[in-house]
């Protein structure tokens, strides 16, 4: 069958991957995550009209293949990304998520909106606002000052600087998320 060890299904076989898999199952027998489905799966309940927003654009990020749902294969490469998913990756979905009208550049309105709806979703105070934190992206990467960020700019600036790649990661952080879903599996052995 040939070495598999970089694949999304043996990363996710690290993971407990009967539960995930008897997990994806019991939420959605059909094998296809609706929206509210994956709401429910992940218990993002009571969400401002923002943070809906953030999570349907996440939703359309993992759909790869834009149908509507998320399959068992689709769920593996979304846990796999964010539990294995090495820097590139994650700034390559990162750029996705943050452009929300697929325009293939992030604009100012776009990061904030973001980042607005991740605060709100994590539920953590952070020292930096979120308008300010979205100035400091523009400021330190939109190298041609145009008001956006092309995915060239937002790739190469935020490798090259430190303090964004930990801020951004952070921020992105879904490991909260992954150990909820982790204690529900082990108390439902």
């Amino acid at each position: 069958m040939g070495n598999t060890s970089g694949s999304s299904v043996a990363e996710l076989q690290a993971c407990e991957s009967h539960q995930w898999y008897r997990k994806f199952m019991t939420e959605c027998p059909s094998g296809l995550l609706t929206f509210y489905e994956f709401k429910q799966f992940f218990g993002l309940k009571n969400l401002s009209i923002t943070s809906d927003s953030y999570v349907r654009t996440m939703f359309t990020t993992f759909d790869m293949n834009d149908d509507g749902f998320i399959d068992f294969m689709e769920y593996v490469a979304a846990l796999s990304l964010v539990l294995r998913g090495g820097v590139q990756q994650k700034l390559r979905w990162y750029f996705k998520l943050y452009d929300i009208d697929g325009s293939g550049c992030i604009d100012r309105d776009e990061l904030l909106l973001i980042i607005k709806s991740i605060r709100a979703i994590n539920g953590i105070n952070y020292e930096i606002s979120a308008e300010d934190f979205a100035n400091m992206v523009f400021d330190r990467i939109d190298i041609n000052g145009d008001g956006e960020l092309s995915y060239e700019e937002f790739m190469e600036g935020i490798q090259k600087d430190e303090i964004l790649l930990k801020m951004l990661t952070e921020s992105l952080d879904l490991s909260h998320i992954v150990q909820k879903i982790q204690g529900e599996l082990r108390g439902n052995k």
